[in-house]
């Protein structure tokens, strides 16, 4: 079971260590990146991601706004919000938000991880269970 992923950040640097490490990650496929939250958008109703892991500060709109946005669709991607800025505000933020997670940008090899894996598990429990 592959679950697809849209990677949102604007630091091309995170996003290349970060998509490194996604695609040693068997279940995990990178469908996209993106720079800032209008485009976030758009790739995310194209594409229609089962994961988007979405930094909070981003140009033009932040993720949380992008979040605040989705809640509103009817099919929107877990959200796993991914931030340099990690503290108890964003965190409450994030939360308030249906996000599936936060992980702080230092600690995201250990903390992402083990998310995604409960989301790949889930997924294929999802599609097992169907008829």
């Amino acid at each position: 079971m592959t679950i697809n992923i849209l990677l949102v950040d604007d630091n091309r640097t995170f996003l290349v260590a970060v998509r490194q490490f996604l695609d040693r990650l068997q279940g995990a496929q990178v469908v996209a990146e993106v720079g800032d939250g209008p485009q976030a958008l758009v790739q995310a109703a194209e594409l229609r991601p089962d994961l988007m892991l979405l930094d909070i500060g981003l140009p033009t709109m932040n993720g949380l706004a992008v979040a605040r946005t989705m809640q509103s669709w009817p099919s929107a991607p877990h959200i796993i919000f991914l931030s340099m800025h990690d503290n108890v505000a964003y965190r409450e933020a994030a939360r308030a938000l249906g996000a599936w997670g936060f992980v702080g940008k230092a600690d995201f090899v250990v903390e992402l991880l083990p998310m995604i894996e409960k989301l790949i598990a889930e997924k294929a429990a999802l599609a097992g269970s169907r008829p």
